[in-house]
């Protein structure tokens, strides 16, 4: 699931990267690569025991993981330090210290083990910055081998699940088409549904839309804004002060 924002929608971004997430996840046991997944090159092969694969031991090692905690970002990841992404360092064979982040584990839900492939398969709904390769590591860790994320499929991000998605190739063979378009595209008011409305009158609308701050002694928070019952964009109540947010 990967949320697409287009034209106004583009101006929505920060109200979205901070949603937790859901993956399905397939952990590769007794192979650790140097990228963390299937990408990379294997570095160390360690014994799995088959005792180590019962589906009581699994979940309980799962289980381990629930609740906020730190942890330690791959190597090949975006993250800069001093101006340079980790991966640059990564592939240069450079050192340099990675910083724990604080994470969030909701839930985790063992979904399939193989013992004969040494692979086992959860689903995980977690806050966001947790990084899953990373996660499998960790989890492979405690079983007592070593491990990597061999597959991964994201199917929610905050309120957007898969079962309510679009593939690319739908995407592109329907972009023509105005009428599929209206029914899959959220728009601006639907995105912010939940959220309170103000009715404007014409002469607050004006101000608000030059960047006046008004008076409203509402609660602090984003709210839908409309004029004459139609709605105009966002925006957002601070210290009883409303000022413009997205405005179509």
């Amino acid at each position: 699931v990967l949320p697409l924002l287009i034209g106004k929608g583009t101006l929505c971004s920060k109200y979205l990267i901070k949603h937790d997430k859901e993956y399905e996840v397939m952990l590769q046991l007794g192979k650790k690569t140097d990228t963390a997944d299937s990408e990379g090159n294997i570095i160390e092969e360690k014994e799995v025991k088959k005792e180590d694969l019962s589906k009581e031991n699994i979940q309980q090692v799962l289980n381990t993981f629930i609740g906020k905690q730190e942890q330690r970002p791959p190597m090949y990841s975006a993250i800069k330090i001093n101006g340079k992404k980790l991966y640059e360092y990564a592939r240069k064979g450079e050192e340099v210290e990675v910083k724990l982040r604080q994470i969030e584990i909701y839930s985790i839900e063992l979904l399939k083990i193989d013992v004969e492939e040494k692979y086992i398969g959860f689903k995980v709904k977690c806050s966001k910055g947790t990084y899953i390769r990373s996660l499998c590591e960790d989890i492979a860790k405690r079983i007592g081998t070593v491990g990597y994320m061999s597959k991964l499929n994201r199917i929610q991000v905050g309120e957007f699940t898969i079962n309510n998605s679009v593939t690319l190739e739908q995407l592109i063979e329907n972009k023509d088409n105005s009428n599929w378009l209206e029914k899959h595209i959220i728009t601006l008011e639907q995105f912010f549904k939940n959220k309170e409305a103000i009715e404007l009158n014409n002469r607050k609308l004006e101000l608000f839309l030059n960047g006046v701050q008004l008076t409203y002694k509402n609660n602090d928070c984003t709210y839908r804004v409309y004029n004459n019952k139609i709605f105009i964009g966002t925006g957002i109540i601070k210290n009883n002060l409303l000022k413009r947010d997205v405005i179509l």
